[in-house]
């Protein structure tokens, strides 16, 4: 299957569909950014997951997620913002590799993007929260869940 050429073909429409989601989402940080910085993001993010599914290799998702999840940690988005920015793509990139994968390719395209994002995610979760550990962050206060609790 050549899922990085289904995907590099469809890249404006995917990156166009992943910004509407974002854009309808009404996430503040990204929308105070503006379009042009978004979609950017957005595409950046595409090449990556084409590079990683194209080479097998999730060394540069790595470090691309770590430095997100810095920088948007530094300039105040919540991780759930990060998180919206990621799923919407994913969710494009899904919606085209089912409309265009023949039947016998779904589960290896499948299997792929959800890798790849799958580990996006979960490279960006580990290093907001090593990051919020070190200072309070509002909405990782967790406490009022707890309340009356008994010990």
């Amino acid at each position: 299957m050549d899922l990085d050429g289904l995907l590099l073909e469809a890249e404006p429409a995917v990156v166009d569909d992943a910004y509407s989601c974002l854009h309808h989402a009404h996430v503040t940080h990204y929308e105070l950014a503006g379009e042009a910085f978004t979609r950017q993001a957005l595409a950046n993010l595409f090449t990556l997951v084409l590079d990683a599914i194209r080479n097998r290799d999730l060394a540069e998702m790595s470090t691309f997620a770590e430095g997100i999840a810095l920088d948007r940690f530094n300039h105040g988005y919540d991780i759930s913002e990060v998180q919206v920015g990621f799923n919407s793509l994913e969710d494009a990139m899904w919606r085209r590799a089912v409309s265009k994968a023949a039947p016998e390719d779904l589960a290896e395209a499948v299997g792929l993007l959800s890798t790849v994002l799958g580990y996006g995610k979960d490279a960006v979760a580990r290093k907001y929260l090593s990051l919020a550990c070190q200072r309070h962050v509002p909405s990782l206060d967790l406490s009022a869940l707890f309340a009356g609790a008994t010990s």
